[in-house]
């Protein structure tokens, strides 16, 4: 009798255990239930397997979590979960999930920061992005200069234009910090190759005059040609005279057009009033206009003025120049 029961309970445990390995494999094998675009998940410090599972499962993802637990054990993966945001993709199964979670390669997120903007303007662009941690929100520039490492210093400028890719979570601090040492390293690169005979004394008035060419530049063809006829009239002594810089020192008053007091109106940015560069840069150059600072277009060059297609007209002397006015600015 008791030999009979044994082999019964054998057959039963056979049959269940047949049963649980059907189940394991088609567990194995069918996807996830996940959206045609896939989805988000963020995998929070100090998540385990077991909490893992069950939200995947409260979520309606996942049929069956112990048995992933039990596949996260057997592949030695239950403790290597890493923190992050990740993108499950549809068709992806169980295994495929662990795989995912246990790489660190989490979601990329972009931030570009323009050619020629202000810092007004890329601190704007980086409190309104939804994956930076913000930790700078309405502090005044000379803070956010100290909590980055270099306090004492004007923002303006001193930011890489780029593409920048990172985690959700990146702090504004990190962000900063990283496109401030991507212009220090582009400057002390393109610094080391200038050119001889420059007018400019250190990197720093190389950003300025950089900045300035930036702004003044329509076709990035004609960076060299602009920055050869700042450097000349540094070399001669005369005014830059160029009207980025009004419009810079003007502020918030700038309204979307320049008049004849404006060019008289003394600020620190006046190239109309002032002699020699700006007290900082006005804008975040690119590497090029960098490049061509230190790399002028040699000629005889001294004004230039707006053709109205995004080019500009160089001149020699204030005569020419009166006559490309006539013709380009005030159609005569």
């Amino acid at each position: 009798m008791l030999q009979k029961l044994f082999a019964i309970l054998i057959f039963v445990l056979s049959i269940l255990c047949a049963w649980g390995w059907m189940e394991y494999v088609d567990f194995m094998e069918k996807p996830l239930h996940l959206p045609a675009e896939g989805v988000r998940y963020n995998l929070e410090s100090g998540t385990t397997m077991r909490r893992l599972s069950a939200e995947l499962a409260q979520q309606g993802l996942l049929e069956r979590p112990l048995f992933l637990r039990l596949l996260a054990r057997w592949n030695h993966q239950a403790d290597q979960l890493k923190v992050g945001e990740y993108h499950i993709p549809e068709g992806t199964r169980p295994e495929g999930v662990l795989n995912i979670l246990t790489s660190g390669k989490v979601v990329q997120y972009a931030l570009t920061v323009v050619e020629g903007w202000t810092f007004k303007q890329m601190m704007a662009e980086l409190n309104r992005h939804e994956a930076i941690k913000q930790t700078l929100t309405e502090l005044p520039d000379g803070e956010i200069m100290r909590r980055i490492g270099h306090p004492e210093q004007h923002p303006e400028g001193r930011f890489y234009p780029d593409t920048y890719h990172f985690p959700r979570g990146t702090t504004d601090v990190a962000f900063l910090k990283r496109a401030y040492r991507q212009m220090e390293k582009v400057l002390a690169r393109e610094w080391e190759a200038k050119d001889s005979g420059l007018p400019l004394k250190s990197t720093y008035e190389c950003l300025i005059l950089a900045s300035i060419v930036e702004r003044e530049t329509g076709l990035p063809s004609e960076r060299p040609l602009i920055a050869g006829v700042f450097i000349r009239r540094l070399q001669k002594g005369m005014r830059l005279q160029t009207d980025p810089t009004v419009i810079y020192g003007m502020g918030d008053n700038y309204d979307g057009n320049i008049r004849r007091r404006d060019l008289k109106t003394d600020t620190p940015y006046n190239t109309y009033v002032h002699a020699g560069l700006t007290p900082t840069p006005i804008a975040m150059p690119s590497g090029e206009a960098i490049h061509a600072a230190l790399h002028p277009a040699a000629g005889k060059a001294l004004y230039f003025v707006a053709t109205g297609d995004g080019g500009h007209y160089f001149s020699a002397t204030l005569e020419e120049h009166n006559k490309a006015v006539r013709k380009y600015q005030l159609k005569r």
